[in-house]
């Protein structure tokens, strides 16, 4: 897979929810901070997103997206000083959605709002360089994608059909894809530094699909450089400036990574998963491994993930 899908995919887990809402009157809900990542899609109506710590309220029009990547807690109300009453999230990590009305009356405001659980252990630097909220505001002809994206999910929550239970996850995830890529192709002010611009390289883009389509092949500079039609010393220099580490680094931290989420998938032997991994011992790929998760790769295995380590090797913030 690509970047970003292998990004998202190593930090997926759990099922995402969603939630359709018809709100009226001077209506508002404060969020709490959590651990997972969420977003609101402004259907119908106005809405105002209200950032902690006295940050100014960023006005919401309809077909605006914001995505809070890190679960930012926050306020969402008709008006900016409508008082807030706080969101109650159930057991299993979903919101509980009121009683919808389809379709909203004309002076009511209609929001799908989604969360996902995500594992921050070994979260790839593209996600962890997002800001609190990214908001993608609606332009006539903009992110066709998107737009379908958002009205499908739209229609399948105001009228389930056979089908919607597997339907409605398989559009949260591809929405989470399409507001990121939305994000760092398109939207982000600034896109001549960072993952950006490292997704906008061809250079470094293809050393990057290699690696992530890869990972076991013992990979030199020379090769990566190869990729992206670079010399060594050229692309050696081009991908640790954008990337924010060096290739060989990168590739180490991506196997590390690969490696802990095979040893979830399943019960494979160490052996196979050393040698996916890119370690033709099984020896050095446990001291690699214990290096990077502080602790052997049986015992992380049969740890729950939930009491896994916050892992400290993460791949430096980009320049």
């Amino acid at each position: 897979m690509d970047v970003l899908s292998d990004a998202v995919t190593a930090m997926r887990t759990g099922r995402p929810h969603s939630s359709r809402t018809v709100n009226s009157g001077p209506w508002g809900f404060r969020f709490p901070p959590g651990k997972g990542a969420g977003f609101h899609v402004l259907v119908q109506g106005s809405a105002w997103l209200i950032p902690p710590d006295g940050d100014e309220p960023v006005e919401l029009r309809p077909g605006d997206v914001v995505l809070l990547a890190h679960g930012t807690g926050h306020g969402l109300a008709g008006r900016p000083d409508n008082p807030l009453v706080d969101a109650v999230q159930a057991p299993d990590g979903s919101w509980p959605t009121p009683p919808d009305r389809a379709p909203a009356a004309a002076d009511e405001t209609l929001l799908l709002c989604g969360a996902y659980q995500v594992s921050r252990a070994r979260a790839h630097p593209l996600f962890t360089e997002l800001p609190p909220f990214v908001h993608i505001p609606a332009r006539t002809g903009a992110h066709p994608r998107l737009r379908a994206a958002v009205d499908l999910l739209g229609a399948e929550l105001a009228d389930p059909q056979p089908g919607s239970d597997a339907l409605v996850p398989a559009l949260l995830d591809t929405l989470l894809l399409l507001l990121l890529r939305t994000w760092w192709l398109t939207e982000r002010p600034d896109r001549a530094s960072g993952w950006s611009a490292a997704l906008s390289d061809p250079a470094v883009t293809a050393a990057l699909r290699a690696i992530h389509a890869d990972p076991a092949r013992p990979w030199t500079v020379e090769e990566l450089g190869a990729e992206g039609g670079l010399s060594r010393a050229a692309f050696a220099r081009r991908f640790t400036t954008l990337v924010g580490q060096p290739p060989l680094a990168y590739l180490t931290w991506w196997r590390m990574t690969t490696a802990g989420r095979l040893l979830r998938a399943d019960d494979r032997p160490l052996r196979a998963v050393a040698q996916q991994s890119g370690y033709t011992s099984e020896f050095s790929f446990a001291k690699a491994f214990k290096r990077q998760y502080g602790m052997a790769p049986g015992q992380y295995r049969r740890r729950p993930a939930a009491a896994s380590p916050q892992d400290s090797s993460v791949p430096g913030t980009p320049r």
